[in-house]
């Protein structure tokens, strides 16, 4: 896994093929900067920037090679160390930014993001019958040309309506209801439960790799039980999920969760959703913990930066040492932006949550 050694410095490495073709030794020696930007639940984009020719006649020679960085052309970024590379995004071009001078070399930058991005396009309104949310972020997958990697979300749904709304914007939705979360590797479209408490695959430490962090620890908005009403047209009667202390899933190595630091200092407080269509009791259990989870994850918000590491990707548990008792342990990654330029080298900056303390 390409990351940075300081006992063994290695001289970082950017690479960029398009469309199958790694681009030319021409192209490379403009590089200005390459920057990944990957966040859940939203497509991953990169931005490419290059210096023109200074002096007269052609400033951005790049842009008369219209095969180039044409419009949808696919495009893979590689980072890493020496001879060792790893792809950070696959993503489509979707924008050219040149910028023209007249004393000065010109500048031009390409813009693009992972194919998450055809989730985007247009507005539908459909319904969906007998389906589970897994079943619906299937479909979503194959009518975009991805394939469809969904986790069994469990609850069938008796109708689900598409209401003149994005498939992105759908699909998060229900993502959101229940607790999971969507991205694209490539051409698989990953439809999840959020993944926080899985084990750690990486450790950042002050004494080795990480420059800063910034955590934040704030009981605002934490809730002690939630609670998610709806109505049984079938049976006539109200059908309430409940979810309180214990349902929150995994501490992730905490002592007490953001739901029982909250009902310990200032009493019982519950969060209710009674906006949402709600078919079963099956829907509204599910729902009401995911809500009761999410709010627990947002207990530690914090951001930070460290040498350029390939590992270090949203959807990940990661470690964070030497930041006192408090804020040391594990954070789920939600966002990571991998920079590079030839001046500044290679460096990841970071989002991360936590449910504990």
């Amino acid at each position: 896994m390409p990351i940075a050694n300081l006992s063994h410095p290695q001289v970082p490495v950017c690479d960029v093929i398009i469309n199958g073709k790694p681009w030319a030794a021409e192209v490379r020696a403009h590089v200005a900067s390459v920057s990944v930007n990957e966040n859940l639940d939203v497509p991953a984009m990169f931005s490419l920037t290059l210096y023109g020719h200074e002096g007269g006649g052609n400033k951005l020679p790049w842009l008369e090679d219209q095969a180039l960085f044409a419009i949808g052309s696919e495009v893979k970024v590689k980072l890493g160390y020496g001879d060792e590379l790893e792809t950070m995004t696959t993503g489509e071009i979707i924008a050219l930014d040149p910028q023209f001078f007249r004393d000065s070399a010109s500048i031009l930058t390409v813009r693009g993001y992972d194919r998450l991005h055809r989730l985007q396009r247009g507005s539908k309104t459909r319904t969906f019958k007998q389906v589970k949310d897994s079943d619906i972020a299937s479909q979503i997958a194959s009518d975009a040309g991805l394939t469809g990697d969904a986790v069994d979300s469990q609850v069938t749904h008796d109708y689900m309506i598409q209401a003149n709304k994005t498939d992105l914007a759908f699909l998060l939705e229900r993502a959101r209801a229940i607790k999971y979360e969507v991205l694209v590797d490539d051409k698989t479209l990953i439809f999840r439960p959020v993944a926080n408490t899985e084990g750690e695959s990486l450790t950042l430490s002050l004494e080795a790799d990480l420059l800063e962090f910034r955590p934040n620890l704030s009981s605002s908005g934490q809730v002690s039980e939630a609670s998610v009403r709806g109505w049984s047209a079938q049976d006539k009667k109200e059908i309430v999920g409940k979810a309180k202390a214990g349902d929150e899933g995994s501490t992730m190595g905490g002592s007490q969760s953001g739901v029982a630091l909250t009902e310990d200092k200032f009493g019982s407080a519950a969060g209710v959703i009674a906006t949402q269509p709600v078919m079963s009791q099956a829907e509204a259990d599910q729902m009401a913990k995911a809500l009761l989870q999410k709010t627990a994850l947002s207990l530690i918000t914090g951001s930070g930066s460290c040498f350029g590491r390939t590992d270090l990707r949203p959807g990940k548990v990661v470690v964070i040492e030497g930041v006192g008792e408090m804020f040391s342990g594990k954070y789920y990654v939600t966002q990571a932006t991998h920079s590079y330029s030839q001046q500044g080298g290679y460096r990841t900056s970071f989002y991360v949550r936590r449910n504990a303390v």
